[in-house]
């Protein structure tokens, strides 16, 4: 916690969601069509870097005993990014950008990382935020489930930040068969005043 409190400010930051093995390249959960939108995330992470933002890796990381595969099946067929597994690694490709200056890396043990006290840490400290980007999976699950919760966030405290999501660094697992959940996520996040930056 004390990494938190010692960051410098930051004006903008990047948030990239789950782009772990565990959803993308193995895994009970993993769709390797995820990985169709890492050349994106990763032009969107060098803009980033360029801007001066900081970079906030969120990495779904279980117990062996989380509650919350329970929704996924149970603990045999929903086990998922259990720690010290390669399931909870980045996928190769974003890794090089994982301990980098103006880098931190979040664990998260359910599908909202503002449960996580360090990721609410971090935006009580960041004083000076004006801007977050959005990237990652899953849409309609850990994308939605985190960012709204942040947007009342910001509303519950009267701070201006605006959150913007891009469409084209998003993506969920078997993505044809749940649009319905996918469109009804991005309505609800246009509903909260999240702007979600339409493809190129």
């Amino acid at each position: 916690m004390e990494d938190i409190k010692n960051l410098k400010m930051y004006k903008g930051m990047l948030i990239v969601v789950d782009m772990v093995n565990g959803f993308v390249t193995e895994g009970a959960l993993h769709d390797t069509d995820i990985g169709d939108i890492i050349p994106r995330q990763i032009e969107l992470i060098k803009e980033a870097k360029n801007q001066g933002k900081l970079i906030v890796f969120i990495k779904d990381t279980h117990t062996i005993n989380s509650t919350e595969f329970n929704r996924f099946g149970g603990k045999e067929k929903g086990a998922h990014c259990v720690k010290g597994t390669r399931e909870q690694e980045l996928v190769d490709e974003l890794k090089v950008y994982e301990n980098n200056p103006d880098t931190i890396v979040i664990e998260k043990n359910s599908t909202s990382y503002m449960e996580v006290p360090e990721f609410r840490l971090l935006l009580e400290y960041q004083k000076a935020l004006e801007e977050i980007w959005v990237i990652g999976c899953c849409t309609d699950i850990c994308i939605i489930n985190g960012t709204i919760p942040m947007s009342n966030y910001f509303d519950q405290w009267n701070r201006e930040v605006q959150i913007k999501v891009f469409e084209d660094a998003i993506a969920t697992y078997g993505e044809e068969a749940r649009q319905e959940y996918v469109k009804a996520a991005k309505l609800l996040m246009e509903q909260q005043g999240i702007e979600l930056v339409k493809k190129k």
